[in-house]
């Protein structure tokens, strides 16, 4: 009989000692600038509940969340194609459908007065989802 070997502990890194940043003075006007921006950043990231608001924040949410599937969905043909599983008519039908669904998001942003950069919503520390 062989005996087994013990198993392997992983021992954890330590981690990188961080430089320290010197202080620098800043004076109140720059205190107030840097309120300011952080105040309109918040202010953004806040939901309104404006009625006529109301509609628009309803509406990106809506169209943020088919924007991204219709992006996974053409992720997904391009995979398919490049595959070769799906024949000449598919192709064409899904591209056409594909750019129908973009055109469609596009108008409906347009009527709430929303941007393609209005649907990519910020995760905060993960980044932007699109």
């Amino acid at each position: 009989m062989k005996r087994r070997a013990a198993p392997r502990t992983r021992v954890a890194k330590k981690p990188k000692p961080r430089r320290a940043v010197a202080a620098a003075p800043v004076t109140a006007a720059e205190l107030r600038a840097l309120k300011r921006q952080v105040a309109k950043r918040t202010a953004a990231m806040r939901w309104n509940p404006e009625p006529e608001d109301v509609q628009k924040s309803v509406a990106q949410l809506v169209l943020t969340i088919v924007e991204f599937l219709r992006k996974l969905m053409e992720r997904q043909a391009i995979r398919r194609m490049e595959q070769k599983t799906l024949t000449k008519k598919e192709v064409e039908a899904v591209g056409e459908a594909l750019m129908k669904l973009e055109e469609t998001i596009r108008d409906i942003g347009k009527r709430f007065g929303l941007t393609p950069e209005d649907l990519n919503l910020d995760l905060g520390p993960l980044g932007k989802l699109m």
